[in-house]
């Protein structure tokens, strides 16, 4: 079968899966590059305990972190977007090649600081889409027995905001028992997954990084795009 057997298929909008393209020669060396948010300001933060012990784990495995906190973070919509604390979490989600969302699971849901912080980071920056492509890993800690709410929402907007989720995600139950008086995490089969959900993702950011432009690409916006060129140029025309 061709396109020609496909009569409304646009085929100058239509392409076939290259796998030159999803495997170039040519291949970025730097370290993947991480941002983590977290979804609680209290002065102790298992979700940011959590969040810091991923990014030693992260660096370990030869990446670069950047940790942002949410402290002073405006709700959307309720400041201008040049606000300090605005621009810098936009800037940090431009830069970042990857990310890791931690929240603890408040009445069955994610946390509204972390919601925040993801409803702040636009699907669009003129051309620039700050975290499509990208690869995500989503983590929870519980004060309770294990859960999987907020991690199942977390996919849900990684999903919409057409980012890579990986399959692994880590849920720590009665957080408070996981962690030291230092903060750091004890010894467990929750800190193994851990190990285990940052490894995945530090793999797929590698496998997907240099292609992520091609992997969302779509033939319902390259038809878009398509159309809206050549009403242009009708326009001018005329």
């Amino acid at each position: 079968m061709t396109s020609a057997d496909l009569p409304n298929l646009d085929e100058q909008a239509f392409e076939k899966p290259c796998l030159d393209r999803l495997l170039p020669a040519q291949r970025a060396t730097h370290a993947p590059r991480i941002l983590l948010l977290y979804g609680s300001v209290r002065e102790r933060s298992y979700s940011r305990l959590l969040t810091e012990e991923a990014a030693r784990l992260l660096r370990t495995m030869g990446a670069e972190t950047r940790i942002f906190d949410p402290r002073g973070l405006p709700l959307p919509d309720g400041a201008p977007e040049d606000h300090p604390k605005v621009k810098a979490l936009r800037e940090l989600a431009q830069w970042a090649e990857g990310m890791v969302w931690t929240s603890p699971e408040r009445h069955g849901a994610m946390t509204s600081v972390l919601k925040a912080q993801i409803d702040w980071i636009p699907l669009s920056v003129g051309v620039v889409r700050p975290t499509q492509g990208k690869t995500l890993a989503v983590m929870q800690v519980s004060g309770g027995s294990q859960s999987f709410n907020a991690v199942n929402q977390m996919r849900v907007l990684g999903r919409w905001m057409r980012m890579v989720t990986i399959p692994n995600q880590s849920s720590v139950a009665k957080a408070f028992a996981e962690f030291d008086e230092a903060g750091r995490m004890k010894p467990s089969s929750y800190y193994e997954r851990v190990v285990d959900v940052m490894e995945e993702l530090v793999k797929f950011t590698l496998l997907t990084r240099d292609c992520s432009d091609y992997l969302v690409s779509r033939y319902s916006e390259r038809r878009e795009s398509a159309q809206q060129l050549s009403d242009r140029v009708n326009q001018r025309s005329i």
